[in-house]
């Protein structure tokens, strides 16, 4: 009995906030296809036994009448079980043409104010008929590799300095203050979370400071950023799939929220929010487009003091 699961995200951290309802189907059906939009999530769940494959798809998914393409895709699996995280129509019917016998969706036609971890955790509950499915998981690694990540003696802070997109960021001066200010309070090594774009910023923070503790992340792969933020003890920055790594290695996550609906941080007990002041969660949404300035250095520091 072949099943599939299809999460039709192309973020990483929408995929991995996923994970713990991928992993209670796996746990029922064994080892699982996992059918992603995200180019690089196989890199993240490289180690996790959960999945006996990872599928980048990406084609057949944009328009409508690619559905029979899709259809001929999904056949080639001979899935008897597959498992759609998404109100859509057009993979259900592909689901449908494709002969698989048991199709779990997403309530079809009901897309608007879609709350990812309420929507999945609803989902899973029922089509697994189990009740209260957790919200979180543990991120599976290889234990061989992480001890070459072994801990020194300083405590180590993974920045998330990165982002999907620019009105989610809070900014690279920010940051910058943040270690010169942290550097005053105790000993720390700095690594810096950001992609090949971002590299020219975390390199101005690191030319300003004097300690040297600082290290950019913006050349590793995927798989290698995995091990770094295990070896840390504390992960701070911008809605990026870092928080959803490092919450789901049981770390304490703080997440500077400016222009992401609280979803995304929203089903983790390590996961600590940091909102501008007079501003209601429940109003931060796309397009809110927040000063990042309004959260201050000290607001921060008062956040963290006590995990530091």
């Amino acid at each position: 009995m072949k099943t599939g699961i299809f999460l039709s995200y192309r973020g990483l951290g929408a995929n991995l906030l996923h994970l713990a309802y991928c992993h209670q189907i796996a746990k029922k059906f064994g080892p699982v296809s996992l059918i992603t939009l995200c180019p690089n999530l196989d890199k993240a769940l490289k180690d996790d036994p959960a999945f006996s494959e990872i599928i980048y798809l990406d084609k057949f998914h944009k328009k409508f009448f690619d559905l029979f393409k899709m259809s001929n895709f999904l056949k080639k699996f001979n899935f008897e079980n597959i498992f759609i995280f998404y109100p859509s129509l057009r993979h259900y019917l592909s689901s449908k043409f494709a002969g698989i016998k048991n199709i779990y969706h997403y309530p079809l036609f009901k897309k608007k104010n879609l709350h990812l971890v309420k929507a999945a955790k609803k989902f899973t509950e029922i089509s697994l008929d189990i009740e209260n499915c957790p919200t979180e998981t543990k991120f599976v690694i290889n234990d061989h590799k992480a001890k070459q990540f072994k801990k020194s003696g300083l405590k180590k802070i993974i920045l998330g300095i990165s982002s999907s997109g620019p009105t989610t960021k809070w900014g690279y001066l920010n940051y910058l203050s943040l270690i010169k200010k942290l550097n005053v309070l105790g000993e720390f090594y700095f690594y810096l979370l950001c992609g090949p774009d971002d590299q020219n910023e975390a390199n101005q923070i690191i030319d300003q400071i004097n300690k040297k503790n600082c290290e950019s992340l913006a050349s590793k792969d995927i798989a290698e950023i995995i091990y770094y933020i295990h070896s840390s003890d504390i992960f701070i920055g911008n809605d990026s799939f870092g928080h959803h790594v490092s919450s789901q290695m049981n770390k304490p996550s703080f997440i500077i929220l400016l222009d992401s609906p609280k979803a995304y941080s929203d089903y983790s007990i390590n996961q600590k929010r940091i909102i501008p002041p007079n501003i209601k969660i429940d109003n931060i949404s796309h397009g809110s487009n927040l000063d990042p300035n309004s959260i201050t250095v000290d607001m921060v520091l008062d956040k963290i003091k006590k995990f530091i």
